[in-house]
């Protein structure tokens, strides 16, 4: 006797943390209307318009993160979208606090590693099998200051550390065929990027997904914008 299975109810999947608002949500809606299930991780309440489905999760506690590993236990997933971040205090060192520092560094480098780790075997089901890491060109040691002097330390500093796991990770997974990225969103037009922002979130999240879902082996433990153009370290 054969199965009856129907494909159309095979759908790859998407994991999106930081997805209440901004570039999170507008992935999460691109990824919804492609037919992909999407896992929109939320720290607080959120609702969304259609198949897309809301999980509790505080990236600044990694017990929170661990419990997110249990609750999807079993679950393939072909796409791990690393996009939560803060950018805490922007008044250089005079201002700096040491709180706030770790916290950014908890939020925007550690969370990411504490995911891929507790995601691993979901996204070893999946087919497609890639992360992509949300950083920032402010990150780059080689570019990340030639066309501003923003005084946000954290901020650049916990980038910069991000990129660095990207390649961390990009040369662990190479043998389970895991494609590890660092993308540049551009200055995205979002409540963190502020009104002067230069890229509307539309065009970030389309060209991000775009280079997402063209990724392959050979990119891994790249870094490049939402436009492709590849940036320096």
């Amino acid at each position: 006797m054969t199965s009856s299975i129907d494909k159309t109810e095979v759908r790859r999947t998407v994991l999106i943390t930081g997805a209440s608002r901004g570039l999170g949500r507008e992935l999460a809606a691109l990824y919804a209307a492609d037919g992909w299930r999407v896992i929109a991780c939320v720290r607080g309440e959120a609702s969304f318009e259609g198949a897309i489905e809301a999980q509790s999760l505080d990236v600044s506690d990694p017990a929170s993160i661990m419990a997110l590993g249990r609750a999807l236990e079993g679950v393939a997933i072909d796409v791990l979208i690393n996009n939560a971040g803060i950018r805490g205090d922007t008044g250089g060192l005079a201002t700096l606090d040491s709180d706030d520092f770790l916290e950014v560094m908890r939020v925007n480098a550690l969370a990411p590693l504490l995911l891929a780790r507790a995601l691993h075997a979901n996204l070893l089901a999946g087919e497609r099998c890639v992360i992509a890491n949300i950083s920032s060109r402010a990150g780059s040691l080689a570019e990340g200051t030639l066309d501003d002097d923003d005084g946000d330390y954290a901020y650049r500093c916990s980038k910069a550390a991000l990129n660095m796991a990207t390649v961390k990770l990009a040369q662990d997974f190479r043998k389970d065929g895991i494609t590890v990225l660092s993308l540049h969103p551009g200055w995205v037009r979002t409540d963190m990027g502020g009104g002067e922002a230069n890229v509307p979130v539309a065009t970030s999240a389309a060209g991000l997904k775009a280079i997402i879902d063209e990724a392959d082996m050979a990119d891994s433990g790249s870094f490049c914008s939402y436009d492709g153009r590849r940036i320096s370290w």
